[in-house]
């Protein structure tokens, strides 16, 4: 099997091996990696996917009353825009490496021990998924795959619980309001006061604000 990286085909081994002569990974532009050293660079979701469910499995030991939804926020909520040098984590495209966005790069780089006491949660029921898939017009047949049971669209709702949002808009159109509501959780000891605020993005407008409902 043949594979790109950092511009040079390489031939691999259909036994889930890399040959030993060819760059298997990079370290920025100049660094290459083979298959002798004492170590190798490997990303995306191949990895996160085991690293992030083994992160799941400490935390629902940890918290067995959690909900799938409680663990993800959890996750979601406390891990780091940054990367281990304290820098943006950063597009790998192989040439201009741009800041990543939360698009590209999900909530950033998980942080375990964080996790493990968030604060505040974002909780959600198997219900309010089967909701949001009745809002986008998905066919009872699609349902029925996705839930293997009987299921309720009476309350169709795009408004899922979870620890994020997206509004799309054109640059330079005129404003526009749009709303989005969340309920959080104290999963902490005792009772808390909590703070929001707000940091607009770049170019974005800074009227966004927060009308909190106690």
């Amino acid at each position: 099997m043949k594979e790109q990286y950092g511009g040079r085909l390489l031939q691999m081994n259909r036994a889930e091996a890399w040959i030993p002569d060819g760059s298997v990974s990079n370290i920025g532009f100049k660094i290459g990696l083979s298959n002798s050293d004492d170590f190798n660079l490997i990303s995306g979701t191949s990895m996160a996917c085991p690293h992030g469910a083994g992160i799941a499995a400490l935390l629902k030991c940890a918290h067995p009353d959690w909900s799938p939804a409680a663990i993800r926020s959890a996750m979601v909520t406390t891990a780091n825009p940054l990367d281990n040098t304290g820098n943006p984590i950063r597009q790998i495209n192989g040439f201009t490496n741009p800041i990543a966005s939360p698009l590209s790069m999900g909530a950033g780089q998980v942080n375990p021990n964080s996790a493990l006491d968030p604060g505040l949660i974002y909780d959600a029921t198997a219900q309010d998924y089967i909701e949001l898939l009745c809002s986008i017009n998905y066919t009872r047949k699609q349902i029925r795959t996705i839930t293997r049971s009987s299921y309720n669209c009476s309350k169709a709702s795009s408004e899922l619980n979870y620890p994020s949002f997206v509004s799309l808009y054109t640059y330079g159109t005129n404003a526009s309001t749009q709303k989005f509501e969340r309920i959080v959780t104290n999963v902490g000891d005792g009772a808390a006061t909590y703070k929001a605020k707000v940091t607009p993005p770049h170019r974005l407008p800074e009227d966004i604000g927060i009308q909190k409902n106690v």
